[in-house]
């Protein structure tokens, strides 16, 4: 589950950003070793938090919202959750 929410890190330097209209992307992720190992979430106001990764990556700022989306969009099914404890 932790690859899956950095791989949806909504940071520009990972997402991409719009500017006037014009929507920028950065390229793509490079794998760096620990890069799927969170090392701290902090709190940002009332809205969200931020992950730090232990590669260093820290600009990524997920709202409840966007950690829902994601945890639904990753969830297991019933049946693969059973597959795996058979």
């Amino acid at each position: 589950m932790l690859s899956s929410l950095r791989e949806e890190c909504p940071c520009a330097v990972c997402k991409g950003e719009e500017i006037m209209g014009v929507r920028y992307t950065f390229g793509i992720q490079i794998m760096k070793p620990g890069m799927n190992e969170l090392t701290m979430l902090q709190p940002t106001g009332n809205y969200a938090v931020q992950a730090r990764w232990n590669d260093g990556h820290d600009s990524g700022i997920y709202t409840w919202e966007q950690l829902r989306s994601i945890v639904e969009k990753h969830a297991l099914s019933p049946e693969q959750i059973q597959a795996m404890n058979n």
